[in-house]
């Protein structure tokens, strides 16, 4: 079976049925914020969801500033960590699951406008043991203004008795 036959998990199904909707991106986020609330606090809208793939929209308002009004690193960070997060739940194979271990961005720029959040990795990456996620966030002129990884662990779920 190929990659396009596989049967999409709960939250790829989900957001299929969404999406087509009026509201429906806004529906499927206020979703993943409720059972994340923390995720919530910088107002993220994910944008777009596939497989291996996720992008969460963080707009430039008061609540996500810094001292210089620009968007500040720790909600960047924060829309980074949730689009990976979206992205392993939405692909991971079943019989695998992840945690995360760590993460480590460089802020190369001024986050002076709305801020788009990638996650993305490939499906050879789905193996136990450490996974790197490469996250990056562009501001509206497609400038890169944090890159990095989350460290994902992955392993083996156990056997059920």
């Amino acid at each position: 079976m190929t990659t396009s036959q596989v049967k999409p998990n709960k939250v790829m199904a989900l957001y299929n049925k969404l999406t087509p909707l009026p509201f429906g991106r806004r529906f499927f986020t206020l979703m993943i914020t409720r059972m994340a609330p923390y995720f919530g606090s910088m107002g993220p809208l994910i944008t777009n969801l596939r497989v291996n793939h996720c992008e969460c929209l963080i707009k430039k308002r008061r609540k996500v500033f810094n001292h210089i009004k620009t968007v500040h690193v720790i909600a960047i960070c924060n829309g980074l960590e949730m689009a990976m997060g979206v992205m392993a739940e939405a692909s991971i194979p079943k019989h695998l699951r992840w945690i995360p271990k760590g993460m480590s961005v460089d802020y190369t720029a001024k986050a002076g406008s709305d801020i788009r959040c990638i996650a993305q990795v490939t499906p050879e990456q789905w193996t136990p043991g450490d996974m790197l996620v490469p996250v990056t966030a562009y501001d509206d002129q497609g400038t890169i203004v944090v890159q990095g990884h989350i460290k994902l662990w992955i392993t083996e779920k156990p056997n059920k008795a």
